[in-house]
């Protein structure tokens, strides 16, 4: 076998160590799931072979879970369903053979143990995990728009019963090993390295062979689903999914179906059931959808795919971050997190100190949580300077300046910065909004000056928008995306322009529900369809946690820039007034849109006033068509930025919407939204919304032509990668 090797001891307790060549960490990949059965047919038939301990191989986990990739080949290609069926069962069947081979078998967890790879564990007798921060045991597989197929929704709700499984499994919830213990997942914990010898000693001590729900003893923790209890489950679980999903993800309703169904059966038609229902998701646009966005292009981002080739690679060891705030202080964290020597440079000392004691109260959770100990506290704590002496800046490799959005300031902290800079090393400038050539200009090495925009809270949001200049060199490019791999940041690539990629299209859809407010939509109602159409909250919500006064400033900076081209958007004097007349700020004042000097914050009375409601109740026909328009504006949008050339990869279109201002991820984003839907089918939508709304729903040439082709984006994708290879 490649992937599993068997050592026998004297004892006769087989060590069977999963270790696949040339990965780094263990996944479930085709040849993983082949040779399953063949060490499980061994242990089985093998007298020598009393026992059997199952652990890893690699420093780095026990396993991630499967290799969607390799799943992914065929799936995307339009796999054909009874043998797609074939497949998924594969896994499961040998699952199953394993926790009835008739001898016990131990998993020694020495590492992260998710999706798959936690499945794998499920189906053996005893569990024994190390005690580390860094472990994690979870089944996150709704994240990419599946759920566990590996017997996991079978195995899980009869270990720790309905209830907490299915929260477990809709959330996508990872769990430390204590938790892990405390809630029933594993059997026990012990200190690390020691995982191995622990499941030999269960084994020696007459480790039982047969799984709790094998026994004919057997009952299902909290009731199966016709107990007076256990029916409680379903009738509260139905509306509470219903209220977390909206009912845009298939995978969460299959997940509740496959538990309901599989739980009055006995193991072997359980995990049919759960094949069926899980064949049934992974076939549905919104998995693959999912699957190729947030998991396979994120992947690829991550590694750098779009890193301009022959340039050497960097490691930046010293970087200075310009202005102390929220967001300067955020970078500064991941940045020490990362090993980064960085100087944060504000104004005065009491700034620069703020912004240090800002990295200090998050080093501090990760302290209390047990992911560093003091020592390492002390040390990342230490190697973050506070100052307002530019003079520290010499010897850095990156600069990230994260001062106000204001061209002045930028440019003169630009001029101070670049005075001790050795040539070669970056200029990155944060701004989310001013176009990078522009602020280029006052540069003297502008090959050297890019845009670094990050999102916040720094230490949460996972993406980083890297943005040219006219002027931006490949050296510069590359450097800057060595630098968003080192700090675990996914990166894209965009050209320049007003609002770049990221704020320009998310922009949309704040400004789309203030044109809502203005034709009378009750701003409740355009909330709740916001956050129905699988965005993160409502548009009016997170305009108020953007800050109004912020739109203000940004509108104002417009339309001195663009002069008589300015086109002032529906509802802007609504947000104007709010702010000039009437100091309603949003979030950061406590009243915007939303009053919050309460808890749950509650609508402003006096909304009304500005934006009379016309329009209050709804109906399902209504609610689809509106989620369409607030998905759909921010699609052409996106289009609009492709033909422009803004950017120019699908992937990162895709993964940018979603990762960085929440775009619908059922969705798998605009791009491949656009694909599904058909493009032909798209623009004559779009035309309708055109004609009712504005030009601002009119599809830009480009999606015509598309549509008059018969072409897709990501078609045209593969065929540039296929031309290239």
């Amino acid at each position: 076998m490649e992937n599993f090797k068997i050592d026998v001891d004297a004892d006769g307790i087989a060590l069977i160590t999963f270790d696949v060549p040339g990965r780094s960490m263990n996944t479930l990949t085709s040849g993983v799931m082949a040779e399953i059965p063949q060490w499980v047919e061994r242990v089985k038939t093998d007298d020598a072979i009393k026992g059997a301990v199952l652990t890893s191989g690699k420093a780095s986990g026990f396993c991630a879970g499967a290799d969607l990739g390799d799943m992914a080949s065929g799936m995307l290609g339009g796999a054909d369903l009874q043998a797609a069926y074939d497949a998924g069962w594969r896994l499961n069947g040998a699952l199953r053979a394993l926790e009835t081979c008739g001898k016990p078998v131990a998993a020694a967890i020495n590492g992260l143990a998710l999706g798959g790879g936690l499945e794998l564990t499920l189906a053996c007798h005893y569990r024994v995990v190390g005690d580390s921060p860094k472990i994690q045991l979870g089944l996150p597989e709704i994240k990419v728009g599946l759920f566990p197929g590996g017997g996991g929704t079978q195995r899980l709700s009869r270990l720790i019963g309905v209830q907490a499984a299915m929260m477990a499994m809709s959330e996508g919830k990872s769990f430390r090993p204590s938790d892990a213990k405390g809630a029933g997942i594993v059997h026990e914990v012990v200190p690390v390295g020691g995982e191995v010898e622990a499941a030999r000693a269960w084994i020696r001590g007459g480790g039982k062979a047969v799984q709790p729900w094998d026994e004919k003893s057997f009952k299902l923790p909290g009731g199966d689903p016709y107990h007076p209890a256990g029916i409680q489950n379903f009738l509260v679980g139905n509306a509470m999914l219903r209220k977390q999903s909206y009912g845009n993800y298939p995978a969460v309703l299959n997940l509740m179906k496959a538990v309901y169904e599989g739980t009055q059966v006995p193991m072997d038609a359980a995990l049919r059931i759960e094949t069926r229902y899980f064949i049934k998701t992974l076939m549905t646009p919104q998995a693959q959808g999912m699957i190729r966005s947030l998991f396979l292009s994120k992947q690829e981002l991550d590694k750098g795919a779009v890193r301009p080739a022959g340039v050497p690679k960097s490691d930046p060891k010293k970087v200075t971050v310009l202005g102390a705030g929220m967001m300067g202080a955020g970078i500064a964290y991941v940045q020490a997190l990362a090993g980064i020597e960085t100087i944060l440079i504000d104004r005065d000392q009491e700034a620069a100190d703020k912004g240090k004691a800002h990295v200090e109260e998050l080093l501090k959770k990760r302290l209390s949580r047990g992911q560093i100990d003091q020592a390492k506290f002390d040390a990342l704590l230490g190697s973050v300077t506070a100052t307002t002496d530019y003079d520290l800046i010499k010897g850095s490799d990156l600069v990230i300046e994260a001062v106000f959005e204001n061209r002045e300031i930028k440019a003169e902290v630009t001029k101070r910065a670049e005075a001790q800079l050795a040539p070669g090393a970056v200029f990155g400038s944060n701004t989310s909004t001013l176009p990078i050539t522009g602020l280029a200009e006052a540069s003297v090495r502008p090959e050297d000056f890019i845009g670094i925009h990050f999102f916040s809270p720094v230490d949460k949001m996972m993406l980083v928008e890297i943005i040219l200049g006219e002027k931006t060199g490949e050296a510069a490019i590359a450097k800057s995306l060595d630098y968003v791999m080192k700090i675990r940041k996914t990166p894209i690539v965009v050209n320049d322009g007003r609002g770049f990629y990221t704020s320009r299209c998310f922009g949309t859809y704040v400004a789309e529900g203030l044109a809502m407010l203005e034709e009378g939509y009750a701003p409740a109602l355009i909330d709740n369809i916001g956050r129905m159409t699988g965005m993160p909250r409502g548009p009016l919500e997170m305009h108020d946690d953007v800050a109004l006064d912020l739109s203000v400033k940004i509108a104002k900076q417009t339309k001195e820039d663009l002069g008589d081209q300015y086109q002032p958007l529906p509802g802007w004097k609504i947000v104007q007034t709010m702010v000039e007349d009437l100091g309603r700020f949003g979030r950061k004042n406590g009243k915007g849109f939303y009053d919050y000097e309460t808890k749950p914050k509650k609508l402003w009375s006096g909304l009304s006033d500005l934006a009379p409601v016309r329009i209050n109740d709804s109906t399902p026909e209504l609610v689809e068509d509106q989620k369409r328009r607030l998905l759909y504006r921010q699609a052409i949008e996106v289009a609009r930025c492709w033909e422009e050339g803004v950017i120019d990869d699908p992937r990162e279109a895709d993964v940018g919407a979603i990762l960085a201002w929440g775009f619908a991820p059922w969705t798998g984003g605009p791009i491949t939204m656009i694909d599904q839907t058909g493009l032909k089918a798209f623009v004559e939508q779009a035309d309708k919304y055109a004609a009712k709304y504005g030009d601002r729903f009119s599809p830009p040439q480009l999606l015509r032509d598309m549509a008059e082709q018969g072409r897709t984006f990501y078609g045209d994708f593969a065929g540039k990668q296929k031309a290239a290879a």
